[in-house]
């Protein structure tokens, strides 16, 4: 008797035949889908995982300390509403050619990155919208000349 209780449960584990990953073991109450099923459910399931840790790790969710019951029934959708925007703002304005090459300079050792992460986007979105704050009038992008002004402001105030 576990944390599944009197139910019974399965386990399942997928080998790398080349042992060249990890191997990946899987527990679940399903014992009626095939082995393929589980894996390919596993698999599906990993997006969504990710999305929720971004939320809570870069958006906020994770830091709410709400009591209310309306609070908390707002805080969580808000922030995967965030979540889910800030690609959207990405693939419209941001620059994933350029974020990827600042990327690779900054850590020279990492060849491999060929698209922006989450963090990256939004490391992008802040930046624009810190930029648009000192140029409220114009409604395109920032440049990356005004974009590094700011940020030479930051380092002179952090001085």
């Amino acid at each position: 008797y576990g944390v599944f209780g009197p139910r019974a449960a399965r386990v399942l584990t997928v080998r790398d035949p080349a042992a060249r990953g990890k191997d990946l073991t899987l527990v679940t109450t399903d014992l009626a889908s095939t082995a393929a099923a589980l894996v390919s459910r596993y698999a599906g399931r990993w997006s969504i995982e990710v999305a929720v840790f971004d939320g809570k790790q870069f958006v906020g969710a994770g830091q709410a300390r709400n009591r209310t019951r309306a609070a908390v029934e707002r805080t969580v959708p808000f922030a995967v509403i965030c979540t889910s925007l800030i690609p959207l703002w990405y693939s419209q304005f941001g620059d994933r050619t350029a974020d990827v090459a600042d990327h690779r300079r900054a850590a020279p050792w990492y060849t491999t990155k060929k698209d922006p992460s989450f963090e990256d986007m939004l490391a992008a979105l802040r930046r624009a919208v810190i930029a648009a704050r000192f140029n409220p009038l114009r409604a395109e992008a920032p440049t990356a000349a005004e974009i590094l002004q700011v940020q030479h402001a930051w380092a002179s105030a952090a001085a």
